[in-house]
Parts: structure tokens; C-alpha cells; sequence
């Protein structure tokens, strides 16, 4: 019933313009009975009559802003049936004035009585005031319009923002008015270029008038044998009632556009308009009633017609201004109250700044559309439950919105209002992304990987088989931007923990174990200590997916220090087996870099020597330092092995900060993380 229902509501409203094109084309091939040639010329009669009172009624221009597509479509169904017309003509008009049917026979008889010339004078006169008179206003209105529209696009603008800027509409005002002024110069260029579909309908009128004439006459007289008066007659009539009966319809869709485009956004429509605004002034009434009776009484002309229309003015000027003076004999209306004077600006008035921003360019709103399923939407979902899932707390809700100064298909990932990564992506490409060893070359838009700087190309979906083929990555928009923030997710996940977090995550915990959380928080340490903790913990990609066991050592020691390097160092060895485990998986042996014992021992010195303060290194030293540390880096990476410095607990933490900004995938362990039945080997000695 539901799939039924679907069918009926919503599926055939999309098939409902394919197929009239459809349908419409198919008349140009396929021969027609005379009886659907009537019913198809009858609904073209009414379609344009119902495009007219349509621009009659329409308050505004963007109300009827489907009027460009509506003009091709009806051009192509005249023509359409034109083709179908002549062909029937051509073929069978020989038989007698109802051979195309009784709607061009009707047109061809009692329109022009028969007379085959009449009927060609008023053809050609229809076709000259379409084509000179209204098209070409219509289509000069509608140019003027979209250049001065074009024009005022920047101010119009401007005005908005600073509507939104001083907070006197929303932001989704602002949207909706900016979304407005593009749709207006959208709608009057299109109908610039909709007016030569007219023109050239007219055009085409005459051509086929002309042929359907010397066709006919030559298929009357050679073919089927009539004289060539008896041809005349026959074809010459069906030819002209088919003019008329197409062109008449174009001249009232002419009309409508004219209307249309002539119009000025106003809230009455012109039926109110002219009767407010023709007919306000009684004056001009009663003077024009004067001098049709001065001309009425002129010996010579026609004084029933004059004096008749004269006195129904003076008539109509009179009702006037009684309808006038009633209205201003009326009590005057109470004044409106005055205006409210503007709040105070107070807290509402500060917008908070968001913890993690999505902005897009207008081309990635689709992706981003909860209207149109947003693939981008769900992608956002999943990175956010991956993320807790490996690193062990909730992530704020990502906040996302358009952003009309961002390029189309750019896009842009905020951090507490600041920026922290960027890109722009091509919607309906793929990303063929060169992880480094590739067998060949792929033909597109060279560019780069916003999340990791590597090689890419921009292709097409024809392109995607061959380019994994040639051992690419190859990734949609929507991809593409979802891993750029969880990049991003992750590489800031300490700034994301924030207090409010923090407290939701002890919470999450009490439900399980609330004597834990009670004894520790706030009896033990604050909630600020607990966070800084964490945060540390985080900055070395150390998950808090073991929370238990983490509270529980905060709960251990934090009755004898409340210092958060020590706590977190203290929490790094109740968690040496998850930390080794996440970086060597279950191998027995370590392999490893260490610092040459003379060296240890300096920088031990150094630290003890500066106490909290840090680790106060001879510029010479700390450049050999790190010099030295990024070679045997690069001697581990050539043999396969993970990058892993070996170092005494006091110096760890201070040695892998400052390591950490020039060696960002360098991980600082210290002896004491090293579980039981774990055995070491140094693989490269930094120092030596």
C-alpha cells in the first residue's frame, strides 16, 4: 500500500516531464489520426490560456520563475505539431477540408470565412505582431532587467550582510534573501534567451506556411490530379488553418512572457493594479468623458458611439468620487503603535563560538542536505564513532553550514573558530591519490591530497577502474572530506577535551563504577587535574579506552601529588602493555633507538638542573640532538621497523615534547612501560 501510494504521490511527478517530452518529440516521427491531432490542438489552446491567467495572477516574477522552461516547452509542442499537421495535410488533404481534422478545418472555414487570401493576410498579421511587437518588447524588458539586476547584485549583497551584521535579520534570512537576488538574475537571463525560442517559432511559422502552400499545390496537381484552382482552395485553406491554430496559442504564451517580464514585484496583482492605479483619478475620467462629447458632436462622425462611451466615463468618474468621498468621510484609523525600542544587547546577543565547524561552498550542500540524504552527513556520524571508539571519549557534534565566500566546491574544518585545515574537492570526481609507487599515469586535473600533501589527480568515474588498476587510491568528494577531518579530529583531539567532556565521561563511568568516581572526584583530585591527564595522555595518541584502569591509578597516587606530569607518567605505566601492544602488537622482542648513556645522563642533569621549569639544553647539543634522532628515525623506517625512543622516566616526558615538534611520528617510552616477559634490543643508538 505504501509503495502504492508512493507511486502515486511522488513517482509519477518525476516521470511527468520526461515523458511530456518525450511524448512531444515522438509527434515530429510517428503519423497522428486526425481525432488526436484535434485533442493535442485543443490542449495546446488551453495550456496557453492557462500560462496567461497564471502571469495574470502572479504577484512577482520569481512566483512564475519556471516561465522560461514552460515557453521552450510549449514552443517545441506547436512545432511538434506542425510536423504532425503537415504530414497529414501533405497526405491527405486531397480528400476534402477535413482531412488534418475539425479543429483546422474550423480554423480554416469560420476564422476567415472560407477565403483562403483573408486567411493569409490575418496569418501574416498575427505572425508580424508576435514577432515585432510583443517578443520583441518581452525580450528587450527581460535584457535590460538581468544587466541592471547583474549590476545591483553587489550592493544587494552588501546590504544584506550588513542587515545580518547588525543583527536585524537571522542568518537563515540572509540565506534565503541571498539565495533570492541569484535566483532573480538566473530567471530574467533565462528569459532573455527564452524570447528567441518565440522568435524563431514565429520564423518557422512562415517557412512552413510557404512550403505546405507549394507542397500541397504540387501533390494536388501531379499526384492526385486536381486542377490547380481546386489545389489552391483545398490546401492553401488547411495550410492557413493550421497557421492560425498554432500561432494564435503563441500569441497568448507571448503575451503571458511580455506580462511576466513587464511586471513589478508588488503585493496585488495586475487585475488590483489597474483598477487601483488606472482608475484613481476621477479627473482624468471626466476629461476624457468631455472630449469624446465634444468629438460626438462634431457633424460627420459617429455620435451614438461617441456620446454612448461619453456618458458611461462621466458615469464611472462619478461613482469615483462618491467612492472617494465615503472613504475620507471615515473615521481616520488609530495611529499604529510606535515602534518597540530596540533591546539591549545582552548575552543572546554573543554567539558562541563552535568547538568543531564544517563550513562548504554552495556546490557541497547536497552532500551536506539532511532533505537529500547528505552522504557527507553520515560520513560525519561514522567518523565520530570511530573516534570514540579508539581514543575513548565522545567528540563534540561537528557544526555545519554553507558558506557563500567560500569557493563552490571548497570547504573549510574550524577548530574554536580558527581555522585548522582547508580544501576544495570537485563534486561528480573521483580523487586518484599516489601513495607513492603507482605502474602508470591517469589523465586529470593535477592536484593534492587536502588531508596528507600526496600527489592526486581529479578524473572522471569512467577513469576510476584504470586508475586502481594502475594501483591509485581512489576516493569520491565525500570521502575526501571526511578524511580530512578526521585528520583533523585527531590530530587535536586534546583541545576537544575540554571540561564539559571530561565530566561526561566520569559520568558515563559511575554508572558502571560510582564508588571509583566518589573516591576520586572530588575528594581526591579536580576535575581539571582529571582533564589535564587526559589531555596528556591524548597529546601522545594514548587512548582512554582503558578508563577504569586510569582512574584507578589517579585514585592510587593522587592522595600523595597532584601534579599532573607526574600523574600522567604514573598512568603511562599501568598502561605500558596497552601502550607497547598498540605499537608492536604481540611481538616478544622490542626493537628500539636509545640515547648513548653520556647523553642520557647530560640531559637528566639538564632536567634536574631546571627542575619544573624544563629542559635547558646548549643550543649545539639540542641541534646535534635532533640531527641525530632523525637519522636513526630514518634507519628504522628503512628497515621496517616503528619509530620507538627508549629513555630513562624522569627525562621522558620533556624529551618527547620537545622531539615530538621536529619528529612528529617519534614515540617516547620510558623503561618503566615496558611489561614483564617483554625483552629489548637497540636497533640504532642516538648520541653514539
Amino acid at each position: 500500500m505504501a509503495q502504492a501510494l508512493a507511486w502515486n504521490g511522488t513517482t509519477w511527478q518525476k516521470l511527468a516531464a520526461p515523458a511530456l517530452i518525450i511524448v512531444v518529440l515522438a509527434m515530429m516521427i510517428l503519423p497522428l489520426p486526425p481525432f488526436l491531432l484535434d485533442i493535442l490542438f485543443t490542449f495546446n489552446i488551453a495550456l496557453a490560456m492557462i500560462v496567461l491567467l497564471i502571469g495574470l495572477y502572479t504577484l512577482r516574477p520569481l512566483d512564475f520563475s519556471v516561465f522560461p522552461t514552460v515557453l521552450l516547452v510549449t514552443t517545441l509542442l506547436r512545432l511538434s505539431l506542425n510536423v504532425a499537421s503537415t504530414r497529414i495535410v501533405l497526405m491527405e488533404g486531397h480528400t476534402g477540408p477535413d482531412a488534418a481534422g475539425k479543429v483546422i478545418e474550423a480554423f480554416g472555414h469560420f476564422l476567415v470565412g472560407g477565403n483562403y487570401a483573408v486567411g493569409l493576410i490575418v496569418f501574416i498579421i498575427l505572425v508580424v505582431i508576435n514577432f515585432v511587437v510583443i517578443t520583441k518588447g518581452a525580450g528587450r524588458i527581460a535584457e535590460v532587467s538581468a544587466r541592471f539586476t547583474l549590476d545591483a547584485m553587489p550592493g544587494k549583497q552588501m546590504a544584506i550582510d550588513a542587515d545580518l551584521n547588525a543583527g536585524l535579520i537571522g542568518e537563515d534570512e540572509a540565506r534565503r534573501r541571498r539565495a533570492e537576488i541569484a535566483q532573480e538574475a538566473d530567471f530574467y537571463g533565462s528569459m532573455d534567451g527564452a524570447a528567441k525560442f518565440v522568435r524563431g517559432d514565429a520564423v518557422a511559422g512562415i517557412i512552413i506556411m510557404l512550403l505546405n502552400i507549394i507542397g500541397g499545390l504540387t501533390i494536388g496537381v501531379v499526384q492526385h490530379g486536381l486542377s490547380f484552382a481546386d489545389a489552391a482552395q483545398t490546401y492553401t485553406l488547411l495550410t492557413i488553418g493550421d497557421g492560425l491554430v498554432a500561432q494564435i496559442p503563441a500569441l497568448i504564451i507571448s503575451t503571458a512572457a511580455g506580462m511576466v517580464v513587464s511586471r513589478v514585484s508588488s503585493e496585488q496583482d495586475l487585475n488590483q493594479q489597474l483598477i487601483g492605479q488606472v482608475f484613481a483619478k476621477p479627473q482624468a475620467v471626466f476629461l476624457t468623458a468631455g472630449i469624446l462629447t465634444l468629438l460626438g458632436i462634431i457633424p460627420g462622425m459617429p455620435h451614438v458611439a461617441f456620446l454612448l462611451m461619453a456618458a458611461a466615463l462621466a458615469g464611472l468618474g462619478f461613482w469615483l468620487m462618491q467612492r472617494q468621498a465615503a472613504a475620507a468621510a471615515q473615521p481616520p484609523a488609530e495611529p499604529a503603535p510606535p515602534p518597540e525600542e530596540p533591546a539591549e544587547v545582552g548575552w543572546q546577543d554573543v554567539t558562541p563560538v563552535d568547538r568543531l565547524g564544517l563550513e562548504v561552498g554552495y556546490r557541497l550542500v547536497p552532500l551536506v542536505d539532511r532533505t537529500q540524504d547528505g552522504e557527507l552527513l553520515r560520513r560525519v556520524r561514522g567518523i565520530r564513532k570511530k573516534i570514540a571508539q579508539d581514543l575513548g571519549f565522545l567528540v563534540p557534534p561537528v557544526h555545519i553550514r554553507d558558506n557563500l565566500q567560500l569557493k563552490p566546491g571548497g570547504y573549510r574544518i574550524t577548530l574554536k573558530g580558527v581555522t585548522a585545515g582547508e580544501g576544495e574537492v570537485q563534486v561528480g570526481k573521483y580523487l586518484a591519490i599516489n601513495p607513492g609507487r603507482v605502474l602508470g599515469t591517469v589523465q586529470g586535473q593535477a592536484t593534492q591530497d587536502p588531508a596528507y600533501g600526496l600527489p592526486a589527480v581529479w578524473i572522471d568515474a569512467s577513469q576510476r577502474e584504470q586508475a586502481q588498476t594502475y594501483g591509485y587510491t581512489v576516493v569520491d568528494a565525500g570521502t575526501v572530506v571526511a578524511t580530512h577531518l578526521s585528520k583533523v579530529i585527531n590530530e587535536h583531539a586534546p583541545e576537544l577535551l575540554g571540561r564539559e567532556e571530561t565530566q561526561q565521561l566520569l559520568d558515563h563511568v559511575a554508572k558502571q563504577h560510582p564508588k571509583l568516581v566518589e573516591d576520586l572526584t572530588p575528594k581526591l583530585l579536580p576535575v581539571s587535574t582529571v582533564q589535564k591527564v587526559l589531555q596528556l595522555l591524548l597529546e601522545e595518541r594514548v587512548p582512554l579506552r582503558d578508563i577504569r584502569t586510569i582512574l584507578e591509578t589517579l585514585a592510587e597516587h593522587g592522595a600523595r601529588t597532584q601534579d599532573p606530569e607526574a600523574l600522567t607518567a604514573a598512568v603511562r605505566a599501568a598502561l605500558g602493555r596497552a601502550i607497547i601492544a598498540e605499537i608492536y602488537g604481540g611481538a616478544h622482542e622490542l626493537q628500539v633507538m636509545a640515547l648513548e648513556p653520556s647523553l642520557e645522563q647530560i640531559l637528566t642533569q639538564a632536567l634536574a638542573g631546571r627542575g619544573a621549569e624544563g629542559m635547558g639544553l646548549e643550543p649545539g647539543l639540542a641541534e646535534r640532538l635532533v640531527r641525530d634522532t632523525q637519522n636513526a628515525v630514518e634507519t628504522m623506517s628503512r628497515n621496517g621497523l616503528p619509530s620507538v625512543l627508549l629513555v630513562s622516566p624522569p627525562i621522558r616526558a620533556l624529551l618527547s615534547r620537545f622531539l615530538r615538534r621536529v619528529v612528529p611520528d617519534l614515540k617516547v617510552i620510558s623503561h618503566a612501560e615496558v611489561p614483564d616477559g617483554r625483552s629489548v634490543r637497540v636497533a640504532a643508538m642516538i648520541g653514539a
